[in-house]
């Protein structure tokens, strides 16, 4: 590879680059949606509900892209070195593949997964009437189904989900913060995809009554084909640097409840310089004293 790096001559610039160095903490990963050459009026309101979900760590291009990403995937990887976004939801039309949605993650700027989804059913945000949750909320996600755990291609949908809607790190969580709800289900070969906000009602005590109102967008996907990655090139993309990985404690174990043990090095000891309870009984006699001496014989008490 040739490296055509240029020393940038303002100081917005070097910020710019700066902002898109390796770092060890990376930044929140950025998505953009783009749209087919020929996507119809469904494909473009479901991109629209999943940005408004996604803000703001999003874009969406509203122009038509003609691109086949199954084909050629060069502009994509052209997008997302412009953009500077490690995640993609396309959507396009035909008669082939009807409301088609592709999401995918790039690695190094290159393509790493991307699974073809298609719409069978769609509730937008405005259908559901119910109060929505403010912008950049980050959600809860639940996935239910065996078909996540057994299936290495739904599993990698699961982990491409994941990496698309789990939104910011944060160090603490509120209880209130708690309020929206991703809800996948894998059954009978489609995904249902459901959205909720969550509300506390009073109980009469201190644990408040949760109860789920659905608040849109809702989609049933039905998945169509796959490219995924090799073993070698996701085990690549998943390696962390030596220095987010926890230093080893020594003498350091645990059981099985969560108990700590530690073990502790110590030098031999003298017990015969052990001090101990001093009791009347436990006096040595003259004779035990001499013997510890070296044999010498105790004196004689003057007699009276």
């Amino acid at each position: 590879l040739i490296c055509c790096y240029r020393k940038p001559k303002t100081k917005r610039a070097k910020r710019f680059l700066e902002k898109r160095e390796p770092k060890l903490n990376e930044n929140t990963k950025n998505a953009m949606l783009i749209k087919g050459g020929n996507a119809n009026l469904t494909v473009t309101e479901v991109l629209k509900d999943i940005y408004a979900v996604k803000k703001p760590f999003a874009v969406l291009y509203k122009r038509k892209n003609i691109t086949r990403p199954f084909e050629d995937q060069t502009s994509l990887e052209f997008f997302s070195k412009k953009s500077d976004c490690s995640l993609f939801l396309f959507g396009s039309h035909n008669k082939k593949r009807p409301n088609n949605l592709i999401i995918g993650r790039m690695f190094d700027y290159h393509v790493l997964d991307m699974i073809e989804l298609g719409i069978e059913k769609f509730v937008s945000l405005k259908d559901v009437k119910n109060s929505k949750c403010p912008e950049g909320t980050k959600p809860m996600l639940i996935f239910a189904g065996d078909m996540f755990d057994v299936n290495e291609e739904y599993r990698r949908l699961k982990s491409l989900l994941i990496d698309f809607f789990r939104g910011p790190t944060v160090p603490s969580i509120r209880l209130a913060g708690l309020e929206y709800v991703l809800h996948f289900t894998a059954v009978d070969g489609k995904i249902y995809m459901r959205s909720y906000k969550v509300l506390l009602k009073k109980s009469g005590c201190k644990i408040p009554r949760i109860e789920l109102e659905e608040m849109g967008p809702s989609l049933d996907l039905v998945m169509r084909r796959t490219h995924l990655a090799s073993d070698d090139l996701y085990k690549l993309s998943l390696k962390q640097p030596k220095a987010l990985k926890p230093k080893k404690k020594k003498n350091i174990s645990h059981d099985v409840l969560g108990t700590t043990y530690g073990r502790i090095h110590m030098q031999k000891q003298d017990l015969s310089k052990l001090q101990t309870r001093k009791m009347k009984g436990l006096k040595k006699r003259p004779a035990e004293k001499s013997a510890e001496d070296g044999g010498a014989t105790p004196k004689k008490s003057k007699s009276a």
